[in-house]
């Protein structure tokens, strides 16, 4: 039994594919089955069930693989102590971001921590909360930024700051008169909201309910419209398609389309998100998470409230 048999696996069970997972873990498809089916034969058991269009996992490969993971984390973990040996900052540092946060803090984030910690850089990847969190539990990443809330996940947290929403409108708007808005004027207008997947998507849903029932009906289709990314819900506001919700951060990333558009707070208690860093309990590298947090303090993003500096080794489990 082998390290390279365990992430094979792994990458398997993650990929459901062997073709997919051996290309994920840069062998051919020949050499990655046979050193499963080496691995099979040396445990003796059926780990995968094949077949099918896609690769099932039998009950007992689903402990196997799971052990496993835990196994290639811990093999990680002894590289890190031993880089820490030399400096607890060296190497990089494998952190994701959902998408409705990287294109307004990585920009400022990256050349921060580039001046603060040169001999850390950040591998960055961007992604739904739910696929964030599956890569952290499997080591693909090391920490994520996310917002709240959280499913149970048995992974440390640490707050980072709350960012209130505002409202978006064309500059030629009726509200632009308005100094601020009521959450529920929301539902009389033509919503722009993120597709189904985004977590912003459902805090909006929140301010609003009343914007659920429109978005999953055929009524939906001329009340709402479900865009891919913040910044082409915002050139569609731009162009006076209709009105949308957006984090007080993605101000901080300035456009032509800025001239187009005006920005009003909600009434207070105005809505607002908490975004987090989350990161393994057995993550080995505490220093390089409190200089993370450091770095993303250094930012000043504009609006949002930032939270206490605790430093990441003495926070409790979430």
């Amino acid at each position: 039994m082998t390290l390279t048999e365990l992430k094979y696996i792994v990458a398997v069970a993650r990929e459901r594919h062997f073709g997919r997972a051996a290309e994920a873990c840069f062998v051919s498809q020949p050499t990655l089955s046979v050193a499963i089916r080496k691995l099979e034969e040396e445990l003796g058991v059926v780990l995968f069930e094949r077949g099918g269009t896609e690769v099932g996992i039998t009950p007992i490969g689903l402990r196997v693989v799971a052990q496993a993971q835990r196994v290639l984390e811990e093999g990680a973990n002894l590289r890190e102590i031993a880089r820490q040996g030399h400096d607890p900052l060296a190497g990089p540092l494998r952190v994701g971001v959902i998408h409705t946060i990287g294109p307004y803090l990585l920009p400022r984030l990256v050349p921060t921590q580039i001046a603060a910690t040169p001999q850390m850089p950040l591998l960055l990847q961007e992604n739904f909360t739910s696929r964030l969190l599956e890569l952290l539990r499997q080591g693909e990443i090391d920490c994520a930024i996310v917002a709240l809330p959280l499913p149970e996940s048995g992974l440390m947290v640490h707050p980072l700051y709350d960012e209130p929403f505002l409202v978006a409108v064309q500059k030629n708007h009726p509200w632009t008169k308005l100094k601020e808005i009521d959450a529920t004027s929301l539902k009389d207008e033509t919503m722009l909201l993120l597709g189904s997947g985004h977590c912003f998507r459902d805090q909006v849903l929140e301010v609003c309910p009343e914007l659920s029932r429109f978005s999953a009906s055929s009524e939906g289709i001329q009340r709402t419209f479900e865009g891919s990314s913040l910044e082409t819900i915002r050139h569609m506001v731009a162009a006076g398609i209709g009105v949308t919700v957006l984090p007080t951060s993605s101000l901080s990333m300035p456009g032509l389309e800025n001239n187009l558009l005006a920005y009003i707070p909600f009434k207070k208690p105005a809505p607002d998100r908490r975004v987090v860093l989350v990161w393994r309990k057995s993550f080995p590298r505490p220093a390089a998470i409190d200089a993370l947090i450091g770095a993303i303090r250094a930012c000043n993003l504009p609006g949002v409230n930032y939270l206490g500096s605790t430093p990441a080794a003495a926070l409790a489990e979430a």
